[in-house]
């Protein structure tokens, strides 16, 4: 088999259920892994769903439904976790069109992030929740520690008022990991956003020991670095184990 990144994909995806997960019976498809937020014992599929770039498709009413159809099969296949950000564009409105579309999935664990500057965060969390049609947010994070003292003082009010369940800070391809380490050391989060993989391992020193020290759930971004491992191994061979 020659690999594309749809083959590499479904390989990776494949061998990591087949190393977590009992086997499945005769033609089922196979359950999710999942793990714990450490902070509530909520269990969640270990694989979500991000939105920056893909989904910022504007009003076209042809890539709309596409993004659909994506969420469509991300909860068939028992998907639950959908992140996104003010930063994406318009990728929370079109989150919103596809939501309405399949009936507003009870398994949805929403995820959103505060990106400002300024003291509009309560505004821009509202205006999210507009976007998307829900109720509350699952989870909202400080997106890139922008304003996070005053970000997070707002989420961790909203959670005590039960307006978000969960309260998080995020990162990308390792910028301001001392910061972040510190504001993980000195406020109770419960998730913590960071770029991880087989290339990008910094996160391996001190953030991820320290989450589990913590209590903290991880998520991860630029798992496949934006497609730049697959490209990597656009055309060869796939190993006799995938």
């Amino acid at each position: 088999m020659i690999i594309t990144r749809r083959t590499f994909v479904k390989a990776a995806a494949a061998s990591g259920a087949a190393l977590a997960l009992p086997a499945a019976a005769p033609g089922a498809p196979p359950a999710p892994a999942m793990r714990a937020v450490p902070s509530s014992g909520e269990m969640l599929p270990a694989v979500g769903l991000g939105t920056w770039i893909t989904f910022n498709v504007g009003d076209d009413p042809v890539l709309r439904d596409e993004c659909a159809e994506v969420m469509a099969a991300f909860f068939a296949a028992g998907g639950r976790m959908i992140d996104s950000s003010p930063m994406y564009g318009s990728s929370q409105p079109v989150i919103g069109y596809g939501l309405e579309k399949l009936g507003r999935p009870e398994a949805l664990f929403s995820a959103e992030k505060v990106w400002t500057s300024s003291a509009d965060g309560p505004a821009q969390i509202e205006q999210s929740r507009r976007f998307w049609g829900v109720p509350r947010f699952d989870l909202v994070q400080v997106h890139n520690l922008v304003a996070w003292e005053t970000h997070l003082e707002t989420l961790f009010a909203m959670k005590a008022d039960g307006r978000i369940r969960y309260v998080g800070i995020t990162t990308s391809e390792g910028r301001r990991h001392d910061l972040f380490e510190q504001i993980m050391r000195a406020h109770p989060l419960d998730f913590v956003q960071l770029t991880y993989n087989v290339v990008d391992r910094e996160a391996e020193e001190r953030l991820l020991p320290l989450a589990a020290e913590r209590g903290m759930a991880v998520i991860v971004n630029r798992p496949f670095r934006q497609g730049a491992l697959t490209r990597q191994l656009q055309g060869e061979t796939l190993p006799d184990w995938a």
